[in-house]
């Protein structure tokens, strides 16, 4: 004596409601049990110490300060030690959009 499927699915639905869980017959991932976690972003937001002003940020607001950055200066030397030896960044691509671009704001200025 089997039961029918039918009278299995209604069972299932009323142990998912009395219980409260996903009724799912199919057995598809659904992700429900990642979505009722619970969140991590501002337990790790709070982990790390909040950012302090950098030499940028100083550069940005008192443009006529002079401030020296070491960490900029140096990756700028190196930049063109390898621009000097042949090993920087290659030429940007001219494209034919570019071109028009270009002659048009010549256009507008003459």
């Amino acid at each position: 004596m089997s039961v029918p499927k039918s009278r299995i699915l209604d069972l299932m639905k009323v142990q998912c409601r009395i219980f409260s869980s996903t009724f799912n017959p199919e057995r598809l991932r659904t992700g429900n049990k990642v979505l009722r976690e619970r969140l991590k972003g501002p337990s790790v937001a709070a982990y790390y110490p909040r950012r302090v002003a950098t030499f940028k940020d100083l550069k940005n607001l008192y443009p006529d300060l002079e401030t020296w950055d070491d960490d900029e200066e140096d990756r700028l030397e190196h930049l063109a030690f390898l621009k000097q030896r042949g090993k920087g960044a290659p030429k940007k691509k001219s494209t034919a959009r570019r071109k028009i671009t270009v002659l048009l704001r010549r256009s507008k200025r003459g």
